[in-house]
């Protein structure tokens, strides 16, 4: 009898850690392209920083203009 109840533990451990294993490698999976969409994220934030400072820039140039056109016309 007890070498019936002793199999029957050793067997749910043997289940258990296939299934703590299997879960493990599932974990190590979805963090590694939690990791991989994150730092697609964290590039695609740093080109739209790139794309807002050449806006300004664009933006300082035609103020610049503007403010040229205004003086030669006398509208300032």
């Amino acid at each position: 009898m007890t070498d019936n109840v002793e199999n029957l533990v050793l067997e749910h451990l043997r289940i258990i850690r296939n299934d703590l294993r299997d879960f493990r490698e599932e974990s190590r999976q979805e963090f590694q392209l939690i990791k991989l969409r994150l730092s697609s994220l964290e590039t695609q934030v740093s080109n739209m920083h790139v794309d807002v400072a050449a806006i300004h820039s664009r933006f300082d140039r035609v103020d610049a203009r503007l403010d040229r056109l205004e003086r030669r016309t006398e509208l300032a």
